[in-house]
């Protein structure tokens, strides 16, 4: 039973006291869950949340000031941790390095949803081998104006690639809008190696479903489409792993399913109290995940077979020198935001004075891109002017809203 000091609770778990403050705090409050009732929910599906973050170095993304606001990035574990909570060190190419925290049981879990964590952010990678990851990730990310059945459609595609080259994919929910499909691997390739087989794969999947997916990595060049996101693959991402609660108003959950269900469920049926009674009415879908650990060598040939992905073009130096890249389409930016909301204040205001360009606008032309700074996210949003005629395409015109990442202190 927990013991009651000032306004927190100490909970037994596993051998370890773990004291959670501020229990009756509501986090979700159209959902009205409280962050006990976060705390008893990942005690209560540990076994398949450890399945997909225990012992891997885990990237802490805090809501403190709750799931309307942005979260900060927190690598480097805090200074305060228990002794009973693991610790791996990564190191990164930028020559940076990070003491990030890694959980083993079900206390974890719990002293993590204290730190303000709502979903689990684990790297690829096993806390005793930081340099072999031993999953692949493809996550399935829906441009705007995509239906939910496309992105079935595309995932079975998914399916099909990765069985023509002797591997087993995994698929669960993003929590959000998407689709990820995880893929156990041998630990014998680098993170270079994996990227590469990914970004194969996603190639090989927008060739068979030409339309519904795309590989593309600028995301103008996509149109209403289903990005296969290999870049997910890159040794400093992480994704949120099973079971992860997302901060969304409904406490959406990132679920695993079964194949066979994946065309009859919808996201919005797995939230905090439905996967709970779900996991323990049937378990864990992924239960046998770790004993379907695959070879890259299929999809390492195919890479070599496509050849060389198609570079984005670049400028020859522009103005200032920097050759930044130069895009096919004819974009313009309207907004640089510390949060979404103002970001989208700024289109709003964009909108109402360009009213006749906005008839023209598919869905997919607004593109909306969460930054990650250092510890935090900022927002840009760019409009793709390729569906209004060339006459009538408005110019670059100052910023709506004008934030500069960059600016020392952010």
């Amino acid at each position: 039973m927990p013991s009651a000091k000032d306004d927190a609770v100490t909970l037994e778990i596993d051998g370890h006291e773990v004291r959670v403050s501020h229990p009756d705090k509501v986090v979700f409050p159209e959902a009205q869950l409280t962050k006990l009732d976060l705390v008893e929910y990942y005690l209560a599906v540990a076994e398949g949340a450890l399945r997909g973050a225990g012992d891997r170095p885990m990237v802490l993304k805090r809501f403190a000031k709750g799931i309307d606001k942005e979260p900060f990035f927190q690598k480097r574990v805090p200074d305060s941790h228990p002794e009973w909570i693991g610790t791996a060190t990564l190191r990164y190419a930028s020559g940076t390095s990070a003491e990030e925290a890694v959980i083993r049981d079900a206390a974890g879990l719990a002293w993590i949803v204290n730190l303000g964590c709502l979903d689990l952010n684990p790297h690829a990678v096993r806390a005793g081998d930081l340099d072999h990851p031993d999953e692949l990730r493809i996550d399935l990310d829906p441009m705007p104006g995509v239906d939910w059945q496309q992105i079935v459609d595309v995932a079975f595609v998914v399916r099909d690639v990765l069985d023509d080259h002797g591997l087993v994919g995994w698929p669960k929910t993003s929590g959000s809008r998407g689709i990820h499909i995880l893929v156990r691997l041998e630990p014998a390739w680098d993170f270079a190696a994996v990227r590469l087989a990914a970004q194969a794969l996603a190639r090989e999947v927008a060739d068979r479903a030409p339309g519904l997916a795309s590989a593309q990595w600028w995301k103008e060049e996509r149109g209403e489409s289903v990005f296969v996101d290999f870049n997910q693959n890159a040794k400093d991402r992480t994704v949120a792993s099973a079971y992860s609660v997302r901060a969304l108003p409904d406490a959406r959950v990132s679920t695993p399913l079964g194949w066979d269900e994946l065309r009859v469920r919808r996201p919005e049926e797995f939230t905090v109290p439905t996967v709970r009674a779900r996991f323990a009415e049937i378990g864990d879908p992924h239960a046998g995940i770790d004993e379907a650990a695959g070879s890259l060598e299929g999809l390492l040939a195919l890479a070599e077979r496509l050849g060389p992905a198609e570079r984005a073009p670049r400028g020859s130096g522009g103005a200032d020198g920097a050759g930044r890249r130069v895009s096919t389409m004819p974009l313009i930016e309207i907004a640089r935001a510390a949060t979404k909301d103002e970001a989208l204040a700024g289109l709003d205001a964009w909108k109402a004075r360009h009213p006749s360009v906005v008839e023209n606008l598919s869905p997919a032309d607004v593109l909306v891109d969460g930054m990650r700074g250092s510890s935090s996210l900022w927002y840009r949003i760019r409009v793709n002017l390729q569906h209004v005629p060339e006459g009538e395409r408005p110019a670059q015109e100052p910023l709506e809203v004008d934030y500069d990442p960059w600016r020392p202190g952010r």
